[in-house]
């Protein structure tokens, strides 16, 4: 299986060697040809408003865009929760925009406002999962055919539908691959 991690910014490597350990062939994603023979793409985290002109720039945004809407699985974490919402609110950013959700960006606050905590994550197992949070946003209203897999004090934090999986926190900095893991189950099923 070979994966793409949309390499424009953010954290490129964490991603790679998480999926590495998974033992899948990775790929760095810079322009449309790098998208040919994916199982699936990684977006990481970083800037969603520069990363929504890199798409542009680059001329990525329509081809992930296309792919998305035939079933192509894509994980977002932070930025790429942000940009594979439908709506980003207060914002008309570049967007993929093919998920059922309302997303708040930085909603934790500032860098300063970030954090760290073990959560529980029914779909991973019994033990929790160690998430970090670094001026993260949250989703604040889902369509239908949206599953929530975590969320706290109302805000989600892990959803999926159909082949999209976003995550608020940073899966990537830790050394716990169930996310990453539940991602490539995704890709499986899309090959069939």
């Amino acid at each position: 299986m070979k994966i793409g991690v949309l390499a424009l910014q953010g954290a490129v490597r964490e991603h790679r060697n998480a999926l590495l350990k998974l033992g899948v062939e990775v790929v760095d994603v810079l322009y449309p040809k790098d998208l040919e023979g994916l199982s699936g793409l990684v977006i990481p985290g970083g800037e969603s408003t520069t990363v929504g002109k890199l798409l542009v720039r680059y001329e990525l945004l329509e081809p992930i865009t296309e792919l998305g809407k035939k079933g192509f699985p894509i994980f977002g974490t932070c930025t790429g929760l942000i940009l594979l919402a439908k709506n980003i609110n207060g914002s008309d950013q570049h967007r993929i925009g093919l998920m059922d959700i309302h997303v708040e960006r930085n909603a934790f606050g500032r860098q300063l406002a970030s954090f760290e905590a073990d959560m529980p994550i029914p779909a991973l197992g019994a033990e929790p999962f160690h998430t970090i949070f670094i001026r993260a946003p949250f989703i604040d209203k889902v369509g239908e055919g949206v599953n929530i897999l975590l969320q706290l004090d109302g805000k989600i934090l892990l959803a999926e539908q159909d082949n999209f999986l976003v995550a608020a926190f940073h899966p990537e900095l830790t050394n716990d691959t169930r996310i990453h893991a539940y991602f490539l189950e995704k890709c499986k099923v899309n090959k069939k």
